[in-house]
């Protein structure tokens, strides 16, 4: 099967779950920028939840860049990603209407940390789909940032039990982990049209 379907469908999802997002953002019954303040915590969890909805965007595109087809078995693990993804409006709104308390906050972490091993998974059935010398598996390699972002939602889970701001600070640092966009697949794309 060719990709540019579940390229597009999934370019879709994304784009109606940021729209889900920002109809959260509900407008003040007020002129004054005192007004918005209550705001405050439903706009920092929406602003934290777009980067990282386009952070899943970005790195989606650019694996399927060195992706040459896909079966059953792709399909089902993109919607698992997917399904995933459909989740952080809520996790969002309810940390953000909540004010970053414990349990909103550990579930918006359940959350990223679902996301992230969902995308792994997708990752493993693609390299296993297209071969351990594909393009696909020299690009992604031993994906340190990737292991690095599981462990840092799961302490950041329980933390939020303990210490709400560490899980914050834990998912700001995983989100500027990867807002540089990876350059491994370009890096890759790049050395195979030089040689």
């Amino acid at each position: 099967m060719k990709k540019g379907r579940i390229e597009a469908f999934s370019d879709g999802v994304l784009a109606i779950i940021i729209t889900i997002m920002v109809l959260e953002l509900k407008v003040p019954h007020g002129d004054s920028i005192k007004d918005l303040m209550p705001l405050l915590f439903v706009f920092l969890s929406y602003v934290l939840s777009f980067i990282y909805v386009g952070i899943y965007w970005n790195n989606h595109h650019h694996m399927f860049m060195v992706v040459n087809k896909v079966n059953g078995a792709i399909l089902w693990a993109n919607l698992h990603l997917l399904f995933w993804l459909s989740m952080i409006p809520f996790a969002t709104a309810w940390m953000g209407e909540n004010h970053f308390t414990p349990a909103p906050t550990a579930l918006y972490g359940f959350v990223l940390l679902m996301n992230a091993i969902a995308y792994t998974i997708l990752s493993m059935i693609l390299v296993k789909h297209h071969g351990e010398n594909s393009l696909l598996s020299r690009a992604l390699g031993s994906d340190f940032k990737g292991k690095i972002s599981l462990t840092c939602y799961i302490i950041a889970i329980p933390c939020a039990f303990i210490l709400t701001w560490i899980s914050g600070v834990l998912f700001v640092l995983v989100a500027l982990l990867w807002l540089i966009p990876d350059k491994r697949i370009e890096r890759v794309i790049h050395e195979e049209e030089i040689s």
